[in-house]
């Protein structure tokens, strides 16, 4: 993905705040729905500044005031804290062990160099449509859980604007959770254990467990197209020694004579999954080897201190990548297959469209001098690319202000039946 002139962020960012960043729809989701006093007040904002300067803790009354400060400091980069026990932006007048962070989403954080010991075709930051399906996998797997395994009804998933996704679980129960809770779910949803020097990363139990099952199931839809046609994982020798090396030693032997005679990896993967099954009763270990290499190549790698911590910031949507100008967008997870990071927004590309609309409609706005600011800016991102992710981010506030009336109308009539 091809660096971004990050010289233009200084002159094009503060179009970006002041005409198009979806700042209603952003303060009525952090805001959820106003029910919790001072919910939106005590959140943590961190703004990285020009020249990497960094400044945390801080938090706006309500929308007007974040906008302000937004257009004002002008960001190059804008993450999200938790919900404190008081304001962020007083925490150096309390007294010591006052300020603590009380509520934040559930999140995960997914980021592409995490699998550079199974990817061939990119590394460290760089991505393309190839290996894009590793992080295709991982919302699948880990959506489908969090949804069907926990009940969690609103999840958001954000294209970091790089190399990586993020979701945010936002349903109360999820925003409560406790720093144990977390843990147990980040440990319950992390199948690949150890470093960099761990060879083996993957041990499946007898019998599977059922969200192994379900997972499998999801990676072999993507494995022969993926790993075996895109990275052609069994296509010499120097690159199979390293799946072989995932295998007990008695298949290793049969494979290291059988694969000479396959003629691709698809081949060579077919007799892999019979050498495994011959040999699966004189196996005390390594029962489900071929299940185990698919779950190494093309499991989701978690960063699990960023989903364990009540308090740790994670990047906003919206916010813009000063690295690619890419815009942080939410993910339509009915179209998740079809999701294309190369043509995310950038920067430039949605100041320049509003630009060229902006010069045809000089005229006509001069005609009509009537119209406020905010409704202008409303319809200013509506008139870019823009205007499908912040569709999505929408309809996924709806679904969520649906389910807190819902809510309410229980507690209502369940008080009145008291």
């Amino acid at each position: 993905m091809s660096d971004f002139d990050a010289a233009s962020l200084s002159v094009l960012l503060p179009v970006y705040y002041r005409r198009l960043f979806p700042y209603f729809q952003y303060y009525r989701w952090l805001n959820y729905g106003g029910v919790v006093k001072n919910y939106f007040q005590n959140r943590e904002f961190s703004f990285t500044l020009k020249d990497d300067i960094y400044v945390r803790y801080q938090s706006f009354s309500n929308q007007s005031e974040l906008e302000k400060e937004m257009l004002k400091m002008c960001p190059y980069k804008i993450d999200i804290g938790a919900v404190y026990s008081h304001r962020p932006n007083q925490h150096n007048t309390l007294r010591s062990g006052a300020f603590q962070a009380q509520e934040k989403e559930l999140v995960f954080d997914i980021d592409m160099t995490d699998y550079d010991d199974v990817r061939r075709c990119c590394s460290s930051a760089d991505i393309c449509s190839k290996c894009w399906t590793l992080m295709t996998i991982a919302i699948r797997i880990l959506d489908r859980a969090l949804k069907e395994d926990f009940g969690f009804q609103h999840r958001l998933w954000v294209y970091s604007g790089r190399r990586g996704v993020h979701c945010w679980v936002c349903d109360e129960s999820a925003r409560k959770l406790s720093q144990a809770a977390r843990s147990a779910i980040a440990e319950y949803l992390s199948l690949i254990k150890g470093g960099e020097e761990t060879i083996k990363k993957v041990q499946l139990p007898d019998p599977i467990h059922p969200f192994v099952r379900k997972s499998l199931k999801i990676v072999e839809e993507y494995f022969e197209e993926y790993a075996l046609r895109g990275q052609d994982i069994l296509g010499s020798k120097e690159i199979w020694d390293k799946v072989l090396a995932l295998l007990p030693d008695v298949v290793c032997e049969t494979l290291q004579r059988d694969f000479q005679k396959g003629h691709n990896s698809t081949q060579r993967w077919e007799q892999l999954k019979k050498a495994v099954k011959a040999h699966r009763g004189n196996l005390k270990k390594g029962f489900y080897a071929d299940k185990e290499v698919m779950l190494q190549y093309c499991y989701p790698r978690l960063d699990v201190n960023v989903s364990k911590g009540v308090n740790h910031l994670l990047k906003s949507p919206f916010s813009v990548h000063p690295k690619t100008g890419r815009i942080s967008v939410p993910i339509d997870l009915s179209k998740v297959n079809q999701f294309d990071p190369f043509t995310v927004p950038t920067l430039s590309l949605i100041c320049q469209e509003l630009d060229s609309v902006c010069k045809k409609e000089e005229e006509a706005d001069s005609q009509n001098e009537g119209e406020t600011e905010a409704k202008r800016r409303t319809r200013d991102y509506k008139r870019t690319s823009l205007a499908p992710y912040v569709k999505v981010f929408e309809q996924f506030l709806e679904k969520m202000e649906q389910s807190r009336k819902g809510e309410l109308l229980n507690q209502s009539d369940l008080q009145k039946n008291f």
